[in-house]
């Protein structure tokens, strides 16, 4: 863990490690995902005193948007068509083993809420599910042992019409 990526919390003893970028690993992000960071950062850069930071953190979380921008490999998820494989920036409906349907949408390591669907490129869910298209059978290996996913749907919600 670099400490330039370390946001120390107001407990002394208590320190919250932000997400490193695996070594090797491009930094994809959709577009809306690069404009969050930069509106993120304009915010912070902007603003002499955060809300609920001290400078030290906030310095420090600068120091991360900048970081992740300048590595950012902005990818357009608009260019692919409705429907079809399965590309970074899909949004998919899958069936898992157990008959239950799940919608996720697959982006960047900055941009993942698992609450809302929005999984890492880098996930296993994502990893078993890229290149596939509508129809298709694929295998999830996991803990538990391999599981099939039946992709149902693959829709590209950021296509400009």
């Amino acid at each position: 863990m670099n400490k330039a990526f370390v946001k120390e919390s107001s407990h002394d003893d208590e320190i919250v490690a932000l997400p490193d970028m695996p070594a090797g690993v491009r930094n994809y992000i959709t577009p809306d995902g690069y404009r969050h960071l930069q509106h993120e950062w304009q915010r912070l850069h902007e603003e002499s005193k955060a809300a609920a930071m001290s400078p030290a953190e906030r310095e420090q979380r600068l120091h991360y948007l900048q970081s992740r921008m300048d590595s950012a490999e902005i990818v357009d998820p608009g260019i692919h068509e409705d429907g079809g494989r399965i590309f970074f920036g899909a949004h998919v409906q899958y069936e898992d083993a157990s008959g239950n349907v799940h919608e996720v949408a697959i982006v960047g390591l900055d941009e993942i809420d698992p609450a809302r669907g929005r999984i890492s490129w880098l996930s296993p869910v994502a990893q078993a599910l890229l290149g596939t298209e509508e129809g298709d059978s694929t295998t999830l290996a996991g803990p538990a042992g391999e599981e099939e996913l039946l992709v149902l749907q693959v829709r590209y919600p950021y296509r400009d019409s």
